[in-house]
């Protein structure tokens, strides 16, 4: 069976983005790309809210063939091309998307746990704070990886919201990079 696994940036006092969805405080470099990029591959499967796959469809499939492309940029997009997407969103046409799964907001939480059970490995969810809140809400979520920028915002769109009973959280790793940035692996710890 299949595992739900947040990858997100946040900011120290715990926003995902700013409160237009700004990311322009998001630390990336080469030593994060390769670390993300092990974790990665080892997946097949990305979940995505509407906003961030459309963000993805944009920029990923055509992301290598563009000169000067980074080896992050062929790297990912190769994997991007051929990883099964799954998107909650009441408004995107199935239809016009390759190996993507829609998933309508009012059917999702059987459709995720059906999904999981569907799944070797893991299905890792990128950004997308809405759809982490859904999913929290439900405790489908997994596993968390936190990369911890080193920046207070003082408002925006949070990581966690919306969550209906606490969640006791395990950290497994902790790995801190030369820019300051720390990535946290904490585990969802199941009750009962």
């Amino acid at each position: 069976m299949g595992k739900i696994v947040l990858f997100m940036h946040t900011s120290l006092d715990g926003f995902a983005a700013g409160v237009n969805g700004e990311m322009d405080w998001i630390h990336v470099d080469d030593e994060i790309f390769d670390f993300g990029a092990e974790r990665i591959t080892r997946t097949n499967t990305a979940l995505y809210g509407r906003v961030t796959f459309e963000m993805m469809e944009g920029y990923w499939p055509t992301a290598a063939e563009q000169p000067g492309a980074s080896k992050h940029d062929k790297e990912h997009s190769a994997w991007y091309k051929t990883a099964r997407k799954v998107v909650l969103s009441n408004s995107l046409d199935q239809a016009a998307h390759a190996n993507t799964t829609v998933i309508g907001k009012e059917d999702y939480p059987a459709a995720i746990k059906k999904i999981k059970e569907e799944t070797e490995g893991e299905i890792l969810l990128f950004g997308s704070p809405s759809t982490a809140h859904a999913l929290l809400a439900e405790n489908l979520i997994d596993e968390c990886w936190l990369f911890v920028n080193p920046v207070l915002l003082g408002e925006g769109i949070p990581v966690f919201k919306n969550i209906k009973e606490k969640q006791l959280l395990k950290l497994v790793k902790a790995h801190v990079f030369s820019s300051g940035v720390v990535c946290l692996q904490h585990q969802v710890m199941r009750t009962g």
